[in-house]
Formats: C-alpha cells, structure tokens, sequence
C-alpha cells in the first residue's frame, strides 16, 4: 500500500515537472528564436484578434505550418536546427501568451 502511494505521488511530481520544464524551453526557444519577429511583427505574441483563427487551427497545424513556412515566414522559422520539439515547445509558448 506504501509503495502504491509512492509510485502516484512519485508520477504525479515527475509529470509537473516535466510541463514546468517543456514551458521553460518553450520560452527559451521562443526567446532565442521567434521573438525577434513575432515581438515586432503580425501575428505579435499576445494579439488575441490575429491569433484567435491561428490557435482554432489546433497546435499540430501550427507546428505544421511553422515546420514547412506559410507567408513570410521560412520554414523551421528561418532557423533549421531547431527540432520539431523545439518547435511544437515555443508554438505552445505562443499560444499561451496569445490566447
């Protein structure tokens, strides 16, 4: 019964760590390499209205279309050593500052 307990306490801390330290790297990749656009130029972090029809997309399409490019933006968001972790970590970033 004492191992039980052990075990889901021991997941449960493992799984908020693990969501603390994928937000943290969100905003580091988004840091280092979105911001420089996405701060100053459309759609900009935390513009609810132009990103409002983006996040209905789902993040899965968003990875999708920064991984590929759309627009003016180069695929891999003009960064090609960024691994679709990193990608799908800093898209989840944005659309949680943005939503």
């Amino acid at each position: 019964m004492k191992f039980g307990i052990f075990l889901s306490t021991a997941s449960t801390l493992l799984l908020a760590f693990a969501g603390t330290a994928h937000a943290a790297d969100g905003k580091a990749v988004y840091d280092q390499s979105c911001g420089a656009c996405h701060n100053s130029m459309s759609p900009k972090v935390g513009d609810k209205a132009a990103w409002a029809k983006l996040i209905q997309k789902g993040v899965p399409a968003l990875v999708d279309s920064t991984i590929k490019g759309e627009g003016v933006m180069p695929p891999r968001g003009g960064h090609p050593t960024l691994s679709d972790a990193d990608i799908t970590a800093a898209v989840e970033y944005l659309v949680s500052k943005s939503r």
